[in-house]
Parts: C-alpha cells; sequence; structure tokens
C-alpha cells in the first residue's frame, strides 16, 4: 500500500503493489501463464507455447519462461530421453497467481465493446490543429 510521509503519497519500489505490478512489466508473463492454466494436464513443451501465442518470438518465449521459472510461479521439467524433452508448468504459486489474471481476462471477454471503443480513442488521429 502506498505510504503517507509529511503529507505526501509515497509508493515505493519494495512494496507488495509495485512488485506485483512487476510482473506486468513484461509483456508476455500473462499470456505464457494463461496458456499454462488452460493447457491439457497442465503442462506445455516450448514449440506447443510459441505456436499458440500468435506473435510471440522464440527468443522472447524463452526469455519470458526463464524470468517466470526464476521468480517460481512456473516448473521447468527436463525429461531423460534422446532427443531432449522439456515441458513448463505452474507451479502451486504460479497456479495462484493465475487466477486472478483469469479474472482479468473474463473482464475482457466480457467488455470487448468497451476494449474496442477504448482501442478506437487512443488510435484516433488527433483532430488538434484548426484551418
Amino acid at each position: 500500500m502506498p505510504a503517507w510521509v509529511d503529507g505526501k503519497l509515497f509508493f515505493y519500489a519494495d512494496s507488495p503493489p509495485r512488485r506485483l505490478m512487476d510482473l506486468f512489466s513484461v509483456k508476455w508473463s500473462t499470456m505464457v501463464l494463461h496458456a499454462l492454466y488452460h493447457w491439457p494436464e497442465g503442462r506445455a513443451r516450448t514449440g506447443e507455447l510459441q505456436r499458440s501465442l500468435q506473435g510471440i518470438s522464440k527468443k522472447m518465449l524463452f526469455q519470458t519462461l526463464k524470468e517466470l521459472e526464476q521468480r517460481g510461479l512456473i516448473a521447468r521439467h527436463v525429461y531423460d530421453v534422446i532427443p531432449p524433452k522439456v515441458d513448463y508448468r505452474l507451479t502451486p504459486l504460479g497456479k495462484t497467481f493465475a487466477e486472478p489474471i483469469e479474472q482479468m481476462y473474463q473482464w475482457g471477454l466480457e467488455n470487448q465493446a468497451a476494449l474496442d471503443e477504448m482501442d478506437a480513442l487512443y488510435n484516433a488521429p488527433t483532430h488538434a490543429q484548426e484551418e
């Protein structure tokens, strides 16, 4: 929560809300968590994730997976087979984090018209100059 110091509001960098919002700073984090949350059997291979997340590059996917693994939100499982096989799954912490993400995504589904309107307003050319 923000703190009041000498009558001024401070949002400290180490506050829980700021630390939480850092998780959203990587563009693809929530999409990867969302995909793993819904994936059959709760685990997916890298190629499967890349094909399901339209627009993500292989490099960005690997960076995102690595960060989510370092934060303890997903686990990487390496199988002892040839050729090598690796898959990713949500950790218990990742599952608890994915649940509110799912609520936000549900809001998006329920409010598609409002999102379309926001996009139209944001992308509309400005008519600030008058002749």
